[in-house]
């Protein structure tokens, strides 16, 4: 591998001296520095050294509609021009948000009654999280504040969202999670069931989990449940069939709010605009982001349900006033940037098109089990994982210290695509306009990252 160390004076030096970077070894960071990206074309980029990569993640799994997009570099500039700011407080508005809101329910894959705005997918599940509270304080039961998610998920990085997302890193040193936040297993079946069990089984079991969980807790204190259709940062997790159906009964059985974390999933990333549909999930809440402007300006937007809206509104007439609020809601050049960005998706069939790729993409994917390495693949539309193992028999993990996924990820690195290694799973997410030659030259890249890690492993014994 080559040195990493950045020259005296680079952008890479200049950035270690000057940058906190987030997910990242700080003091590794110091030393090596980062890979400067110059620009990007398509699902291309290339960094200051003239290299150029395929993105299979996307960016942070957001870049939807790949790079070079006029139509929202336009949007963008012409609501600059026209009005550059303005707020939704106190009575205000602007026609971009309102456009955008109308076809956002238009569009949502269950009925929803109204639209939230905020900046990120951490503020909009941090929302979320304080609308349950707010809801079940106006419903005369303010104990009902617990919330559970999984354990591996990835809500965001707000205090809040940091204390659903179920990551060792959120929590460690922060004093996280707050109190009354709670983590049932990941419904990932290859690592987490017992030998012999069915996925319908485990399926059963982990619903089953669920409930016991709040029995013990007290019905009458837990108030919702927090999961992502698949779970992306926890290691692309696609929870087997039956799963949402079982969990959901719990939740109807106890009277608990549902919210879809969509950041990851929303606008076509598993073949179906919304992950919901393809999980077959009925939530009170749905949080998207990411996809919303395919990554070219920041917007979330969090949908309610009427059964949730109703109650909010009716305390904040109580109360005075809706005590949330972001300088930047709905921000109109945001608005028109992602009202322009679902055209496109509609434009460009984008939902038909990740469909017709992801026969190529998983299907390409699916013929790596044969290598050593290994252990299973999973996935959907064009989102999936690779997991490494030890032992493909047993389904045995490499030791964390030996960071074989981390290996994988910088040798795809050189040869040219950026992939994201979650421990021993190597994710791919790549922007759904990649084409079928595309899919074909990234997994190409790929098979010679994992030649590579298996002569590592093999060189060291491990």
């Amino acid at each position: 591998m080559p040195d990493d160390t950045p020259r005296p004076n680079s952008p890479e030096a200049r950035d270690a001296a000057s940058i906190i970077h987030p997910l990242t070894n700080l003091k590794t960071h110091l030393e090596k520095g980062p890979m400067v990206i110059e620009e990007g074309d398509g699902v291309w980029v290339t960094d200051i050294h003239g290299k150029k990569y395929i993105e299979g993640m996307a960016g942070l799994w957001c870049l939807s509609l790949g790079y070079g997009q006029d139509r929202l570099v336009k949007a963008a500039a012409d609501q600059m021009a026209r009005l550059p700011y303005y707020h939704l407080t106190n009575h205000k508005s602007h026609s971009p948000v309102i456009e955008l809101a109308e076809k956002l329910l238009e569009i949502a894959p269950v009925p929803m009654s109204k639209i939230w705005f905020a900046n990120s997918g951490s503020e909009a599940n941090d929302s979320a999280a304080r609308i349950v509270w707010y809801y079940w304080h106006a419903q005369e039961k303010p104990e009902k504040r617990k919330i559970i998610a999984h354990q591996r998920a990835y809500h965001g990085n707000t205090i809040a969202a940091a204390s659903l997302s179920g990551m060792h890193y959120n929590h460690a040193s922060f004093g996280l999670p707050l109190d009354g936040f709670l983590h049932v297993t990941p419904p990932h079946h290859y690592r987490y069931a017992k030998p012999g069990e069915s996925e319908e089984d485990f399926a059963t079991r982990l619903a089953e989990e669920l409930d016991a969980l709040i029995e013990a807790e007290g019905p009458e204190t837990v108030g919702a449940f927090f999961t992502e259709p698949i779970m992306g940062s926890g290691g692309v997790i696609v929870p087997p069939p039956t799963y949402y159906e079982k969990v959901q009964a719990v939740l109807n059985k106890h009277d608990m709010l549902l919210i879809a974390d969509e950041v990851i999933t929303a606008f076509g990333r598993t073949g179906n605009m919304f992950g919901t549909t393809t999980m077959g999930l009925n939530p009170d809440m749905l949080v998207c982001a990411k996809g919303l402007s395919s990554a070219y300006i920041p917007i979330s937007a969090l949908m309610v349900n009427a059964r949730v809206f109703d109650v909010i509104s009716e305390e904040s007439d109580r109360v005075g006033v809706f005590g949330l609020s972001f300088t930047y809601s709905g921000h109109p050049v945001a608005a028109a940037v992602a009202r322009e960005a679902l055209r496109i998706y509609e434009d460009e069939n984008i939902i038909e098109h990740v469909r017709a790729m992801e026969p190529h993409f998983m299907g390409g994917l699916s013929k790596l089990l044969d290598h050593p390495l290994v252990g299973e693949v999973r996935g959907a539309g064009l989102v999936a994982g690779v997991e490494l193992v030890k032992d493909k028999t047993t389904g045995e993990a490499f030791d964390p210290a030996d960071e074989v996924g981390p290996f994988c990820n910088d040798s795809a690195e050189e040869h040219g695509l950026i992939v994201r290694a979650i421990g021993d799973t190597i994710s791919f997410c790549p922007p759904l306009i990649i084409t079928q030659g595309e899919i074909e030259e990234m997994l190409a890249r790929f098979q010679l990252a994992l030649d590579d890690t298996l002569a590592m492993v093999q060189e060291r014994g491990l």
